[in-house]
C-alpha cells in the first residue's frame, strides 16, 4: 500500500452539491462512503493518507452520523489515487486543483488554480457510473491494496485460469472447490470470505471481508460484493455496498444495491430493453423519469429495502430506502422509500415498524441501528 503522508493533516470530503445524483444510495451516506472497485473514497484516502483526519461536506440531516471538519476540501466524486494524495500534500493555502472543469479540490478561499495534467483520474459523474467505471476502479483498487503483501496460496481443490499474479487472497479466506478465472481481471479475496465449492469467480471481481458466495454462484466481472454480504445466483457487472444478502438463485446484472438489503430467491432484475434501446430511469434530482446513453441498467436498490421471492424487476428499476417490494408481476419502475409495495396496493411502511426491522437485522450481524441512523429515518420518513 501507498503510505505517502508524514504530518497529520484534515480532509473534508464533499458531496459537491450532487447527493441526489447518486440517490437512492446516498439518502443514507455521503457519496464519499459509496462503495465501488475494492474501497469507499473515504478508504482509499485512509490507506494513501493514513495519518489524515477525515470529515464530510454533506446533507445537514446526514451530518450527526458522518461530521465535517476544516480540512482540505476534496470532492468525493474522484477517485482517490497516489498520484492525487501527493499534490493535496503539497497544497498551498489559497490554491485549488482542476482536472478539465472539475474542481478536486482546494485549501480554504481559491485565488490559484493549478490544472492538473492526470491521465487516469477517474471521476464518478452519474448513479450508473458505479458500474460502468467498476473495472478500472477495481484494478486500480487491485494494486493499491496489494503492494507489498503476500498473497494465501490457493487449495489445490481449486481451479484456477489466467495469471497467478492476478489473484490475492488474504488470510482467513477459505475457497474450495470452485473456478476463478483471472484472463480478463484481477479477483481479490478479502480477509475471512468464504467461497463455496461449484462458484464460478471471473475478473476483475473484488469479494471483500467477510462475505460469502454461495454454492454454484456464477459471478462475472466487473463486480463488487462488499463486505459480509451473502451472494448467490448469477451477477454481472453489480455492486453491493455491504451486509446484504442475494443468498439464492436469480440473475442481478447491471445492478447496485445498498446495505442491508434481502433480495428473495428467484428474484431477478432485467438489464436489457427488449429493443435494445437506450434506458430511461428514476432521478431524485430531477424528480423523475430521464433518459440515458446507457444501453444495459439493472436494479437500483437503497438501504434496508427488501424483495419476496419471484420478484422480477424491470430494466433500470429504482427502488428507495426500506421499502419491501412483493409483487407477483413487475413492479413500479420506481419505489419510494418506505413503502409496501404489491400488485394493486401500495401502503405506507410505519416508522416504528421500520425501525424495527431494521434493528433485529443488525443485530444478527452483531451490529447496532444507532441513535443516528434513527434520525436519518425519521428524516427521510418525513422528506
Amino acid at each position: 500500500m501507498y503510505l505517502i503522508q508524514l504530518l497529520p493533516m484534515k480532509l473534508l470530503l464533499s458531496d459537491h452539491q450532487l447527493h441526489l445524483r447518486f440517490a437512492p444510495l446516498t439518502l443514507t451516506r455521503p457519496v464519499a462512503e459509496l462503495r465501488c472497485g475494492l474501497f469507499t473514497n473515504t478508504e482509499r484516502w485512509q490507506l494513501l493518507l493514513p495519518n489524515a483526519q477525515i470529515g464530510f461536506e454533506t446533507e445537514s440531516y446526514l451530518s450527526g452520523k458522518f461530521a465535517a471538519n476544516d480540512g482540505i476540501w476534496i470532492n468525493a466524486q474522484c477517485i482517490a489515487n497516489a498520484e492525487l494524495a501527493s499534490m493535496i500534500t503539497n497544497l498551498k493555502v489559497g490554491e485549488a486543483i482542476y482536472h478539465q472543469d472539475i474542481l478536486i479540490a482546494k485549501n480554504g478561499e481559491e485565488n490559484t488554480s493549478i490544472q492538473s495534467d492526470f491521465v487516469d483520474l477517474l471521476v464518478l459523474e452519474n448513479r450508473w457510473d458505479l458500474y460502468l467505471k467498476n473495472d478500472a476502479i477495481l484494478r486500480h483498487d487491485f494494486k493499491l491494496a496489494t503492494k507489498n503483501s503476500v498473497s494465501k496460496e490457493l487449495s489445490r481443490t481449486n481451479l484456477l485460469i489466467g495469471p497467478a499474479q492476478d489473484l490475492f487472497i488474504e488470510e482467513g479466506a477459505c475457497i474450495e472447490g470452485a473456478t476463478l478465472n483471472t484472463t480478463h481481471g484481477p479477483i481479490y479475496i478479502g480477509k475471512n470470505v468464504e467461497i463455496m465449492e461449484g462458484s464460478m469467480l471471473r475478473g476483475p471481481l473484488a469479494v471483500m471481508d467477510g462475505a460469502v458466495v454461495k454454492m454454484g454462484a456464477k459471478i462475472y466481472g466487473a463486480t463488487t460484493i462488499g463486505p459480509e454480504c451473502r451472494i448467490g445466483g448469477e451477477v454481472s457487472n453489480s455492486i453491493f455496498q455491504a451486509y446484504s444478502n442475494k443468498g439464492h438463485d436469480g440473475f442481478m446484472g447491471n445492478a447496485l444495491i445498498g446495505e442491508w438489503c434481502n433480495l428473495g430467491a428467484d428474484t431477478n432484475c432485467s438489464n436489457l430493453k427488449n429493443n435494445y434501446g437506450k434506458v430511461s430511469t428514476y432521478s431524485y434530482e430531477q424528480q423523475q423519469q430521464v433518459a440515458t446513453n446507457e444501453t444495459f441498467m439493472g436494479l437500483t436498490m437503497g438501504d434496508h429495502s427488501k424483495s419476496a421471492i419471484n420478484v422480477q424487476f424491470n430494466t433500470a428499476s429504482v427502488v428507495g430506502v426500506s421499502s419491501n417490494i412483493f409483487c407477483s408481476q413487475f413492479p413500479d419502475k420506481f419505489t419510494a422509500s418506505f413503502q409496501w409495495h404489491a400488485d394493486e396496493q401500495t401502503e405506507t411502511y410505519r416508522l416504528d415498524k421500520a425501525i424495527e426491522a431494521a434493528t433485529a437485522m443488525m443485530a444478527r450481524r452483531k451490529q447496532e441501528f444507532s441513535q443516528h441512523d434513527t434520525e436519518i429515518f425519521k428524516f427521510l420518513a418525513k422528506n
